[in-house]
């Protein structure tokens, strides 16, 4: 049983609808191509807990998502969004824009 605050990595996948079946989800979570804060992850039964950044596979392209919450159920698609924050949205910083 996962710790309270976290989830398995394969049914938080699935609650967060990147994969149509938790069979897909578990299969890409278990084949070391999931990475979990920089560490390649091999069992699909990796707990996660917000703040964890994973990258993935997903279709053509590579996912770099921030969890921000473990969610109760897998929702609709406006509910799974709040799960996660995606990472490659985000905007490309300069350094000039710092100073």
């Amino acid at each position: 049983m996962p710790e309270p605050g976290s989830i398995r990595l394969d049914k938080w996948l699935w609650y967060a609808r990147f994969f149509k079946t938790r069979t897909l989800a578990g299969e890409i979570a278990g084949s070391g191509k999931v990475r979990l804060n920089g560490q390649r992850v091999t069992k699909a039964a990796q707990t996660v807990r917000p703040g964890d950044v994973l990258t993935f596979p997903q279709a053509r392209r590579i996912r770099v998502i921030r969890i921000e919450a473990v969610g109760e159920r897998r929702g609709p698609a406006g509910e799974a969004a709040t799960l996660y924050a995606d990472l490659d949205d985000a905007p490309e910083r300069d350094a000039c824009d710092e100073a």
